[in-house]
């Protein structure tokens, strides 16, 4: 059945007026993937459209149009187009981040991005997390800080987080977050915030955005392929090293909050790649 002039403006309008339209013809819902397809989204952000919409119908009594056959076929053909298999950013490795720190200048704006690759590391965070830290969420203690997140991709309910963060005595994170507020004059507010010309510190936080574009220019700066690295390479970065050092899965899991240790082994797998590997012997 083709869509109406409504369900074409709706489709554009993005999920929520899906949402809101509800019931929604399966037709509508079969074009909106189409639409994302070709818009360039990912096989599992389309699927995590779809589950949203349904959701949304069961929430009101409503039956969903995300069991009909058509939208199967849709997604189906979306999958066998795109291709379901993971894209992910390079991790940034303890040694991918000492050899931007190598690079980093001793300048205000050098100092904060230092503070923001090594706290951003060292605790394993989401960019969202790291950008959304005030200067009360550090708690000093004398083997380093304790970072306290407030709420997280994971933990809607903002239940809360804290994550240690040793001193360290190679890459020095504490060190460096130090340096930055004493050279920032920071007391209270944001941790991480813009800086304007002529070394003004600004008063709003860093966009998470932000922290994907300072990691590709330290990435850049160091000889590095900026294009392989985002935002999430930091938190990727952690675990990977940590599983290549031999650490345990759960002591992992305590800084990372990841709740199922399924979730890190195709990080223990990558790390081990080529530990006791089969052809060792004769290749």
């Amino acid at each position: 059945m083709p869509c109406s002039t409504h369900q074409i403006r709706i489709v554009r309008s993005d999920l929520p007026a899906i949402a809101a339209a509800s019931p929604t013809e399966p037709a509508t819902v079969a074009a909106y993937l189409a639409h994302l397809a070709d818009a360039g989204l990912k096989a599992s952000t389309i699927a995590r459209r779809l589950a949203a919409i349904a959701y949304a119908h069961k929430l009101k009594g409503l039956e969903s149009p995300t069991a009909a056959e058509a939208v199967h076929v849709v997604m189906r053909g979306i999958r066998r187009k795109i291709g379901t298999a993971a894209t992910g950013k390079a991790p940034a490795t303890a040694k991918a981040i000492a050899a931007m720190l190598e690079h980093v200048p001793d300048t205000l704006i050098g100092r904060r991005d230092r503070a923001i690759l090594l706290i951003g590391f060292a605790a394993a965070m989401r960019r969202s997390e790291l950008v959304a830290l005030n200067v009360a969420d550090i708690e000093q203690r004398p083997e380093g800080i304790i970072v306290h997140i407030r709420q997280s991709k994971t933990d809607q309910e903002g239940q809360g987080a804290e994550v240690p963060v040793p001193r360290g005595g190679q890459l020095k994170p504490v060190e460096a977050l130090d340096a930055w507020l004493a050279a920032a004059g920071i007391t209270e507010g944001p941790l991480f915030v813009s800086i304007g010309k002529g070394g003004r510190i600004g008063r709003e936080r860093l966009s998470d955005k932000s922290v994907a574009e300072i990691i590709k220019r330290c990435a850049a700066a160091a000889g590095l392929d900026p294009a392989i690295f985002s935002g999430h390479s930091l938190r990727a970065g952690f675990v990977t090293s940590a599983l290549e050092h031999g650490a345990d899965l759960f002591k992992v899991m305590d800084v990372t909050r990841h709740r199922r240790v399924e979730t890190l082994k195709g990080y223990d797998r990558r790390a081990k790649a080529f530990r006791d590997h089969a052809g060792e012997g004769f290749l």
